[in-house]
């Protein structure tokens, strides 16, 4: 099998990166920050600094980037709108001075940016706290592109409990089951990343459209909380939905993480519910560290490489590079 001409031809998705931060002098400036500040360089010049920029997706082979829009990480976020606001229209001010990055809303252009070679950015929300309480921000940001949200990014908001706050065992608010009500009608991706097991349930029961975990693991292969457990992944593929796998080492493999761990959740979660639930999400420029043989973008390749290796069919190697959320993308967005 020609795994470079596979790899040119499926339609490659990530549906988690934390770029748009590395962007922004509100996260990047403070002295303890993780991010690298890159904004002034933007995301259409090649740079050794982080994970992606719009060169190193392309020679990734990368079609389709979800960016995520959140706000400071912390139980009481300050102006979380505001800082929303300001990570989207920077985005949009990236696919306005960089000709190959295009934002998209729906499968279909996906489609058409591969066609045309450039590279296809979405929108998604990591932590509803930036509705700041209010349902109707959901239409608003809607309106602004986004198709994918987490309505929790660890910390305990207005609409649910996170992983950070598992013990607790609360799921869902009565704000966040009407968020999970508003975007089921609105056609939008409920990402179940970051909540803790009760509320997943919460929003399995409640969800009338497939969900994804957009950047989470499989707990049995890496027992760590942010990752979902053997009965999590199964109800997820009964629901329809997907997950992509998270490059965060602490999530891959509790001593050595490497691409080759990576696939070794692919192979469990393929075990467990067949290989039509299972794709990417890197978390890339969100992690500080990565696993050897996916220091960025660039190395994406490698995973279909290795699921050559293991005899993975050319069809199944497709819907887990990118097929299964596009497939789940047209399902719930059009």
């Amino acid at each position: 099998m020609d795994t470079v001409n596979l790899h040119r031809e499926a339609v490659v998705v990530d549906t988690h990166c934390d770029t748009l931060k590395c962007l922004l002098p509100a996260f990047t400036r403070p002295r303890d920050s993780m991010w690298d500040d890159r904004s002034d360089i933007g995301m259409g010049v090649r740079s050794n600094l982080g994970h992606v920029d719009v060169p190193r997706l392309l020679e990734g082979g990368v079609d389709c980037q979800v960016f995520a829009v959140s706000s400071e990480r912390s139980r009481t976020p300050t102006h979380p709108l505001r800082t929303a606001l300001d990570m989207i229209d920077r985005f949009y001010r990236e696919c306005e001075s960089c000709g190959s990055l295009t934002p998209v809303t729906s499968s279909d252009e996906v489609l058409d940016a591969k066609r045309e070679g450039i590279v296809a950015g979405l929108l998604s929300i990591e932590g509803a706290d930036v509705i700041e309480g209010r349902i109707e921000m959901l239409r608003v940001f809607h309106r602004l592109g986004v198709r994918m949200v987490g309505l929790v990014h660890s910390l305990r908001n207005q609409l649910a409990d996170g992983v950070t706050d598992r013990r607790t065992g609360g799921g869902l608010s009565e704000l966040g089951a009407q968020a999970v009500e508003e975007l089921d009608r609105l056609g939008m991706i409920i990402d179940v990343s970051h909540i803790n097991d009760e509320g997943f349930w919460d929003v399995l029961d409640l969800a009338k459209h497939p969900v994804i975990a957009s950047h989470s693991n499989s707990r049995a292969v890496c027992s760590h909380p942010r990752n979902m457990t053997d009965e999590m992944i199964v109800a997820l593929a009964e629901n329809g939905g997907a997950m992509g796998m998270n490059f965060a080492p602490s999530f891959v493999h509790p001593e050595l993480a490497t691409l080759q761990g990576v696939v070794d959740h692919i192979d469990h979660i393929v075990e467990l519910v067949g290989p039509d639930h299972v794709g990417l999400g890197s978390d890339f420029d969100g992690i500080p560290y990565t696993p050897v043989g996916l220091e960025d973008a660039t190395k994406m390749p490698g995973i279909t490489e290795e699921l050559v290796n293991r005899e993975y069919s050319e069809l199944d190697i497709k819907k887990i590079l990118g097929g299964n959320h596009l497939r789940l993308m047209k399902k719930v967005v059009g």
